[in-house]
């Protein structure tokens, strides 16, 4: 369920990543389990190498 497209890059948008990140907060109400904790962990991971891949092309 959850991609490790850390380890190559994001195949995803950040924007894409954000939006996916506030959906689960909103699906949890603002108190995620565990499940949903693992998941956001690695959005996040996968939201930052997007962040920093737009840094990197850009400069």
């Amino acid at each position: 369920m959850f991609p490790d497209s850390a380890d190559r890059g994001s195949v995803r948008s950040a924007a894409e990543l954000n939006e996916r990140i506030r959906a689960l907060w909103l699906r949890a109400g603002g108190s995620l389990s565990a499940t949903e904790r693992a998941e956001y962990e690695l959005l996040v991971v996968e939201w930052a190498a997007a962040i920093r891949g737009g840094v990197v092309r850009a400069a």
